[in-house]
């Protein structure tokens, strides 16, 4: 199989859609998802893992850790990754359109998206269908760059977590904060909750903060000593997405209870 044919512009969108639900230490040529991609495009595992460690050379927040990626990235490369880093719904959504035409599939068939096909055909059923596509890449580029734990407990049971918006979504841009990895931290469901009420946040340091309305809320001491001790810790960080300053700066101001 030869590598030597360019890359086109719907691979490199396949590629970078994967690259954002990747941690950076398992882009490697025998992750299965790799190998699914390189199978699809007709390429060889360590092509398409290559090709994600080119994109990570223009990913900023790497950048500001001294981890590049590969510096013989291509023009295009730089493009795909400027063009969808400013609206990341596109991105999903013209990934999952381009894997499903290859496939040759519905888009509805190759990722869940519940009753779409319900519904009639039309601008809301298109509009939905982005929507969906959007809060699945999320959730996956989220939890990945989490490494399927909660930031706060170290929690890793997928089933338990979500990833919760710092910005609360009706507050958020659609096309650059809403599907935003950034915008995005993982919690277990219990901290998901009291982040998104407003009873912690974190600060600028990602340290944990308490709201002192949490002190008067009845609940065994065990509990009560378990919640508090998280308080002033900083959370896990991801591989890749670090928590942006201006969610939390709009978390700390408008949601949080101090």
């Amino acid at each position: 199989m030869s590598e030597r044919r360019n890359w086109t512009r719907e691979e490199t969108i396949l590629a970078f859609d994967l690259y954002c639900r990747t941690p950076f230490g398992k882009i490697d040529k025998n992750n299965p998802d790799i190998i699914e991609l390189a199978k699809l495009i007709g390429r060889t595992p360590s092509a398409v893992g290559l090709k994600m460690a080119n994109l990570a050379h223009f990913d900023p927040e790497l950048q500001k850790r001294h981890i590049s990626g590969m510096s013989n990235a291509s023009k295009l490369d730089g493009e795909i990754f400027k063009e969808f880093s400013s609206d990341w719904t596109d991105l999903s959504y013209q990934a999952q359109l381009i894997r499903a035409d290859m496939m040759g599939e519905n888009i509805s068939e190759a990722i869940d998206l519940g009753d779409i096909d319900k519904m009639p055909p039309g601008e809301y059923r298109e509009r939905m269908t982005k929507t969906r596509v959007g809060q699945y890449f999320f959730r996956m580029a989220v939890l990945t760059s989490y490494r399927n734990r909660c930031c706060i407990t170290g929690m890793e049971k997928p089933e338990l977590l979500v990833a919760s918006h710092i910005k609360p979504w009706k507050d958020s841009d659609e096309k650059t904060e809403r599907t935003n990895p950034s915008n995005g931290l993982c919690l277990n469901s219990l901290h998901d909750k009291a982040f998104d009420r407003g009873f912690i946040t974190i600060d600028d340091k990602y340290r944990i903060v308490m709201s002192s309305k949490l002190k008067d809320v009845r609940m065994d001491s065990e509990t009560r000593d378990w919640f508090w001790s998280y308080e002033g810790r900083e959370i896990i960080l991801p591989e890749k997405f670090l928590p942006g300053k201006d969610f939390i700066e709009y978390h700390n101001d408008v949601v949080f209870q101090g």
